[in-house]
């Protein structure tokens, strides 16, 4: 477990990492490369090393970041992101007032403006912009609050044709002091428990780090616009019978920026009443069409 150190110094270490990667001066290929052997290389029972593909490569995955004003932490992250190797990063800015886009694109990410407001107007966005050879889409939160070393274990499993959706629980692994509000635990649990006793599937979170096979997420129908994204794709997936598997990603204490849902007891209690509508006009929804 992490031993609780000073934020500004958590902060300060991560951030003076990253860029250190992106200082390198090894061409970007062979970096992500080296960096994937290093930073991929197991730490836990949790990390596993990410397995090519028959496509070859790793260039049919892509990874979707929606972000809002995180200048901080957006330019570590997609750095983070790529040196595991993935095909392509979007970055879909929500009509930042700081310096996010240009952060993200001098990084290496493509960005995309979503200026409607909504996670999941921003997520609907990254897909619709998806290369057409991609096969895995992989979602990551652009705060620095999710673990990229993560990302060959939350990959994995579909890579090696095991799963179709893979959740990274924050509330197993290692995780920060702090880095998640209680009701952002207790929500978490709560849908997990719901979704076991109408689908059967088991999921302890509702973290935003998740990836898929993109067939499958095509099918799903996804069309939720605000942050009830996260929950309807879970139940999605359990209602179809999507083969799922969990793995631990713990989480960190955000790198920069504002928490847009859980900064406050206002949003936290907002936040709420959208899960509650959206669980329920769901679990109706997808009742009708089983029948």
């Amino acid at each position: 477990m992490y031993q609780r150190r000073p934020e500004r110094e958590v902060s300060e270490t991560w951030m003076k990492e990253m860029d250190e990667i992106r200082a390198s001066p090894v061409p970007r290929r062979s970096r992500q490369d080296a960096l994937g052997e290093e930073l991929g290389a197991p730490i836990g029972p949790s990390s596993v090393p990410l397995q090519k593909t028959e496509h070859g490569g790793r260039e049919h995955i892509s990874a979707i970041i929606p972000c809002l004003e995180e200048e901080a932490a957006i330019g570590p992250c997609v750095a983070a992101v790529l040196a595991h190797g993935v095909g392509e990063v979007i970055v879909v800015d929500g009509g930042s007032r700081d310096r996010t886009a240009e952060r993200a694109a001098a990084a290496g990410a493509r960005v995309v403006v979503e200026r409607r407001p909504g996670y999941g107007r921003a997520l609907m966005a990254g897909i619709a912009s998806l290369s057409s050879a991609t096969s895995i889409v992989l979602f990551i939160d652009g705060d620095g609050s999710d673990r990229p070393e993560m990302i060959p274990a939350l990959l994995e499993p579909i890579a090696a044709g095991r799963a179709d959706f893979v959740l990274g629980s924050r509330l197993e692994g290692d995780r920060e002091p702090g880095s998640l509000a209680p009701t952002q635990i207790m929500a978490g649990r709560l849908a997990g428990l719901l979704i076991h006793l109408l689908y059967g599937a088991r999921f302890t979170d509702m973290s935003p780090f998740r990836a898929i096979r993109r067939a499958a997420l095509d099918r799903l129908g996804m069309r939720e616009e605000t942050f009830g994204w996260n929950l309807a794709m879970q139940m999605r997936v359990a209602a179809s019978g999507m083969r799922t598997q969990e793995v631990p990603v713990g989480q960190r204490r955000r790198a920069g920026g504002a928490s847009k849902v859980s900064g406050n007891w206002v949003g936290a209690v907002r936040a709420a009443g959208v899960l509650f509508a959206t669980f329920v006009r769901l679990a109706l929804e997808l009742r009708l069409r089983r029948r």
